[in-house]
């Protein structure tokens, strides 16, 4: 199949602060006042409390990880993913941009900690400890942004002091591993594009609409299934000649529809509902 032709490994490790921590004096009490046991609750506070520079620092750090996990396919359990040889331009684009971004947001906010940990107590009032407060050297520790790109090798390097005999259990441990994750990466386009034709089939099903209420559409429900197609040119790795005819299918079913004719027309819901689930149908997901 050519596969260490056609992807490459990509690890991505983007940390960030939580900052939150469990006050137990403030547990306690709440629990108390409930009459509850001592462990029915914990309550944390927010040590940045008053700011929301660390807090967004971790939304977008969430973000890169789901650009990440929705360009590339899976692999180990943890760690390295697939990354179509495709994609790789676009992907390194992207990614280097939201490292920019994510860079610049941590130094805005190492920049404004000394002031956070300041108003703190004003923030905080009984729930403030000093000692919660690690140095800013500390806190720079705790962002990080790590990515390493590897080569797929198809076969092992084997050149090892052991009996020929526990070298071929090695190879065909490796052999039979490999497989496993090759069928993994595979398998995943074909969930996506399952999830997104079931998706796609519900929001257009009229029959359990409210008849009161006019159902809302967003541009999302034609822009995410066209670009779930387009990636999917790129994440058919072993080019499966049914997953390329039923991205093909669902591709030709949004030719010429846009969102106003799905909010405006139920013939136009109907006929693209009804393609969708066809090509539900029609193959062994």
């Amino acid at each position: 199949m050519g596969i260490a032709s056609s992807a490459v490994l990509v690890e991505l490790n983007v940390s960030n602060w939580g900052a939150s921590k469990i006050d137990k004096n403030v547990s306690e009490t709440v629990n108390a006042n409930h009459n509850a046991s001592p462990d029915a609750s914990k309550v944390y506070k927010n040590l940045v409390a008053g700011s929301s520079l660390c807090s967004d620092i971790g939304k977008y750090a969430a973000r890169i990880r789901l650009f990440h996990n929705e360009t590339t396919l899976p692999w180990s359990t943890k760690g390295a993913r697939l990354l179509p040889t495709s994609l790789v331009l676009e992907y390194k684009q992207q990614i280097n941009n939201m490292r920019t971004t994510y860079e610049t947001m941590c130094d805005k906010f190492f920049a404004e900690y000394p002031n956070i940990v300041a108003n703190a107590q004003t923030n905080l009032q009984g729930m403030f400890k000093a000692s919660d407060y690690p140095s800013l050297d500390e806190v720079k520790q705790k962002f990080g942004f790590r990515l390493v790109f590897s080569p797929l090798p198809e076969a092992g390097d084997w050149r090892l002091d052991v009996s020929n005999e526990d070298l071929a259990e090695l190879q065909r441990s490796y052999e039979a591993d490999f497989n496993d994750r090759l069928a993994d990466a595979v398998r995943a386009p074909w969930e996506k594009l399952y999830k997104e034709l079931q998706a796609l089939s519900t929001k257009l099903d009229d029959s359990t609409a409210d008849p009161d209420k006019k159902k809302r559409y967003h541009d999302s429900v034609i822009s995410n299934p066209q670009e779930l197609c387009r990636l999917l040119t790129h994440m058919n790795v072993t080019n499966d000649p049914k997953l390329e005819q039923a991205r093909r299918e669902l591709e030709r079913a949004l030719i010429g529809v846009d969102v106003e004719d799905i909010k405006d027309s139920d013939a136009v819901r109907s006929s693209v509902k009804a393609k969708v689930d066809a090509i539900i149908e029609k193959f062994d997901w």
